[in-house]
């Protein structure tokens, strides 16, 4: 069952560092949003594999919003 991590808080999405089917580590970089002119990066909580990308760049989100899907090792 994938893993789904969430915006912590409401903030446009500035960049995604990942696709579908990219391996990651823990800690792994995978979105950059931007809030108030502050960049705040999106880690891995675990390793695993990409499974989808619940938004895109440019997209404004709000806190709890899931952003992307991982599947765990």
């Amino acid at each position: 069952m994938p893993e789904t991590i969430s915006a912590e808080m409401s903030a446009n999405i500035w960049k995604i560092l990942v696709a579908p089917g990219d391996a990651v580590e823990e800690e792994t970089p995978l979105i950059i949003m931007e809030s108030m002119k502050m960049e705040i990066p999106v880690l891995a909580e675990s390793a695993g594999v990409v499974v989808a990308l619940r938004v895109a760049e440019g997209d404004m989100v709000n806190a709890g919003q899931p952003l992307i899907d991982i599947t765990t090792d």
